[in-house]
């Protein structure tokens, strides 16, 4: 392998030093190094070996000049040039420091690749021992989280891109010390960190949807539950052969006895439930006793039954859904601003006298008027747009 014929008859020590020096001076780092660019500004290029020696990790292989320069000496790549004094060293001025643009960034990007999988405590050493006859690697970047510790991944950049991609191709480098390794070249890392970041913001964005809707309907159950509690005693059924009966029938007939905040009726349905802004016994009590003890409605006769318990809580529970339900269905044609249960402004295109029960429940019976157009036929729809104000007490 070219690295291998690199470093021939050299110690471990000198391959290290000369590797270590050759990687300051590389196209990966000398760029982007600004004190080193800033020595070679002082000497035409020139840096000094006891410069060099500042640098922690060389001066941890060799404290020892001359150990340095017959390291460099035994160097093939070319990269460096020894002064005649044997006291300086610089980059070839055949090898120009390559300008951080974006040819750069992407040949950078070609000649690296992604190795996921050492253990935490491996060392730089052990992982440049692994990569030895494996290609010459310019740089090896240990990632690292927030406290410095090394996560067990690294990006390693080869000097060519043909290299990078042999290396790819190799069978040995699936393992280290019998962990199992995940290689991918950077486009392919990056590629692949784009999806899972894709797959989290989905998951997160679907999380937020949940916890959302749980809270929400949290939020409503306990309204639910209060709404329930306030209007205990207010719903009175109704049944018989109400053929001929409209919803007007009913505010006419309990009119002066009781208010009615909702009819819960179709007309020609056999029973039906009235709900009242009160007490639904005090109503009927009222407009029996105004009849002379028999309530019939149109000389019909009709049975009365007052809803108490948890009877009438599941009734009126299902009334209060069935408007939330509605409201969910047409969403298209309009927008809810707030929750049901709450201050609601809506504006709806109407189309069926539904929205006269939304608005019986929620804001009383409407006018007299009013409610002789809306049962003058069970066909009839409105076509206007109405913005009105629901409110649950």
């Amino acid at each position: 392998p070219p690295e291998v014929e690199i470093m021939a008859d050299m110690t471990p020590t000198e391959g290290k030093v000369v590797r270590q020096i050759e990687y300051y001076f590389g196209d990966h780092n000398l760029p982007r190094d600004k004190f080193l660019k800033e020595q070679l500004q002082l000497d035409d290029g020139w840096v000094k070996v006891d410069t060099m020696l500042q640098f922690n990790r060389l001066k941890s292989l060799t404290t020892d000049s001359a150990v340095i320069i017959g390291a460099l000496q035994k160097s093939k790549t070319g990269l460096l040039e020894i002064s005649e004094d044997k006291t300086k060293i610089r980059r070839s001025a055949e090898k120009p420091i390559p300008e951080i643009n974006e040819d750069y960034k992407d040949a950078m990007k070609n000649k690296s690749v992604y190795i996921k999988g050492f253990p935490l405590e491996t060392t730089l050493d052990e992982i440049l021992e692994w990569t030895t006859g494996k290609g010459q690697a310019e740089n090896i970047q240990m990632r690292r989280n927030l406290q410095r510790q090394f996560k067990g991944s690294v990006f390693l950049c080869f000097d060519t891109e043909e290299a990078a991609k042999a290396f790819l191709g190799r069978e040995d480098i699936k393992s280290f010390k019998d962990n199992e390794l995940l290689v991918l070249s950077r486009e392919a890392y990056h590629a692949k960190k784009a999806e899972e970041r894709k797959q989290h913001k989905a998951e997160s964005k679907a999380k937020a949807k949940h916890n959302k809707d749980e809270t929400e309907k949290q939020t409503e159950e306990k309204e639910m539950g209060l709404l329930l509690e306030e209007q205990t005693g207010c719903l009175l059924k109704f049944s018989g052969e109400l053929d001929q009966v409209s919803r007007e029938d009913f505010h006419t007939l309990f009119s002066g006895h009781g208010k009615i905040k909702w009819v819960d009726f179709t007309r020609g349905a056999k029973e039906g439930t009235l709900l009242f802004d009160g007490k639904a016994k005090e109503a009927l009590d009222k407009a029996t006793e105004a009849k002379g003890g028999t309530l019939q409605i149109k000389e019909d006769d009709v049975a009365w039954e007052l809803l108490e318990g948890d009877v009438e809580k599941e009734v009126l529970k299902k009334m209060i859904q069935a408007q939330q339900e509605s409201y969910t269905r047409t969403k298209g044609r309009g927008t809810v601003i707030c929750h049901a249960t709450d201050l609601v402004i809506y504006r709806w295109s109407i189309g069926s006298d539904y929205i006269s029960d939304v608005s019986r429940l929620f804001l009383g019976p409407p006018s007299p008027k009013k409610r002789a157009r809306e049962d003058a036929s069970a066909d009839f729809q409105h076509s206007e747009n109405y913005n009105f104000l629901l409110n649950i007490y």
